[in-house]
């Protein structure tokens, strides 16, 4: 059963997005993807977004550009947490999207990722350590891949000898 939502506001969006949704199935954790423009199709954004917490959701990752309201809609519209992904588009790449996912008003939070590529994997490392304070699967797989980063550093020793 999935249990993170990612959505994205246009398909060219999937670039960056398939990132995240890569890192959430490297970890287990399953995930619905769609794509719904939160400008172009507002109501259908709110009937996916409303119900999704009764449907077993625990999280949703919103990826968007250029005006990038996505996230702080959904965020208006469900109690889940919502992290919101600034995609690299337009004259600003991806400026303009950050900026208008980090100022969201006091009492509607949506976490804020890095634009592009890191942020989408950042928020679904996000989705999954909030999973794995009550999933043992998860939380083992999410432990497992925190140590392996460690090895992988620690192996470089001095950058010199590459």
């Amino acid at each position: 059963m999935p249990r993170v939502a990612v959505i994205m506001g246009s398909r060219s969006d999937w670039d960056v997005m398939s990132h995240c949704v890569d890192m959430l199935s490297t970890l287990g954790v399953e995930c619905e993807v769609r794509v719904i423009s939160a400008h172009r199709a507002p109501d259908a954004l709110f009937s996916y977004v409303e119900p999704l917490e009764s449907r077993g959701f625990e999280a949703i990752v919103a990826g968007a550009g250029l005006a990038a309201h996505l996230a702080g809609l959904c965020a208006a519209k469900t109690l889940l947490p919502v992290f919101g992904v600034p995609l690299p588009a337009g004259a600003f790449e991806g400026m303009d999207a950050l900026l208008a996912i980090v100022q969201m008003p006091a009492g509607v939070p949506v976490g804020t990722m890095a634009v592009g590529k890191a942020g989408a994997v950042n928020a679904a490392l996000m989705c999954v350590a909030q999973i794995a304070r009550k999933d043992a699967r998860v939380r083992e797989a999410w432990a497992r891949f925190r140590e392996e980063q460690t090895r992988k550093i620690e192996a470089i020793g001095d950058p010199r000898d590459s």
